[in-house]
């Protein structure tokens, strides 16, 4: 099975790494040369376009930074749909807003195409390790199709529903994630302010009814967990940006269904201010540092 591969940034180039080690023909295209030419250092095909990564391929698999490049990407006359052999399956695993994924699907459906979102969660930790956890909207029998190819990126793989679905459900998740940072940050930094001892404090929380995957996995209290960014200087990791993207997707969704999400709304401007301060390239742990 030949695949095409569509954005090999932070998390796309792991990704396709993986597929080339499972086996596949992996054909890749990034618009940074650096990633295009890792891509190759790891056995993989490249290519000069988009267009041409989808020329005679089996799979397309699209990982994009937000919702205007997955529409450039796939639309108008120069795009995948009007350019890609309609027998090949699309798999978009950005994350973006559930509507232009329902919108671009519909599209997708109308020139022949089958085309699944299938956001991801697991950060490039996961990516690497080819353990991410898939949320995918589509058609069953789509789904189904493609779970062998996604299981040799992810560890686990989840139906959320029909075309949108898995972009909604990666929004409520990074919401509630973003939520959950703030919360735990705050909880820490008025242990510390008692005088506690944030390992201490970290570990009696954990075992208690505040527990939460912030605190116990990718705790942001500097020298209390290995191998998390907070331990090295908020590099690596999930970008405060990032975090700011997908919690404006959430927002803007609850305002499309009119639902209420006001401490979602709260945390995306906490995390927009910590950003302006200068810190949207740190993991977004780094909102442990958020001044008044």
């Amino acid at each position: 099975m030949k695949i095409g591969f569509i954005g090999l940034g932070n998390m796309g180039l792991p990704m396709a790494i993986n597929l080339l080690k499972a086996g596949y023909e992996v054909i890749g295209f990034d618009l940074v040369q650096a990633q295009i030419d890792a891509f190759a250092q790891a056995g993989g095909k490249v290519t000069t376009s988009a267009n041409a990564a989808a020329d005679g391929v089996d799979i397309v698999i699209s990982m994009l930074p937000a919702s205007r490049h997955v529409e450039g990407l796939y639309l108008g006359d120069k795009g995948l749909l009007a350019n890609a052999n309609p027998r090949a399956i699309l798999i978009d695993c950005s994350t973006i807003s559930p509507k232009v994924a329902q919108a671009v699907a519909s599209e997708a459906k109308a020139k022949g195409f089958v085309m699944v979102d299938a956001p991801v969660s697991g950060g490039t930790a996961g990516a690497q390790a080819g353990t991410l956890t898939f949320m995918v909207g589509g058609e069953s029998s789509a789904v189904e199709c493609i779970r062998p190819i996604l299981e040799k990126m992810g560890k686990n793989i989840f139906h959320a529903g029909g075309n949108g679905a898995g972009q909604t459900v990666k929004v409520c998740n990074n919401m509630l994630l973003g939520i959950q940072m703030l919360g735990t940050s705050e909880a820490l930094r008025l242990g510390i302010a008692n005088g506690m001892d944030p390992k201490v404090l970290s570990d009696i929380m954990a075992k208690s009814s505040g527990r939460n995957w912030a605190l116990e996995l990718y705790n942001p209290c500097p020298g209390v967990m290995e191998n998390v960014p907070s331990s090295k200087g908020y590099a690596g990791g999930f970008g405060v940006d990032l975090m700011l993207k997908d919690m404006g997707l959430a927002i803007e969704n609850a305002q499309d269904l009119g639902a209420s999400v006001p401490l979602g709304d709260l945390s995306r401007k906490l995390y927009e201010a910590h950003s302006k301060a200068g810190n949207g390239q740190l993991d977004f742990s780094s909102v442990f540092n958020l001044k008044d």
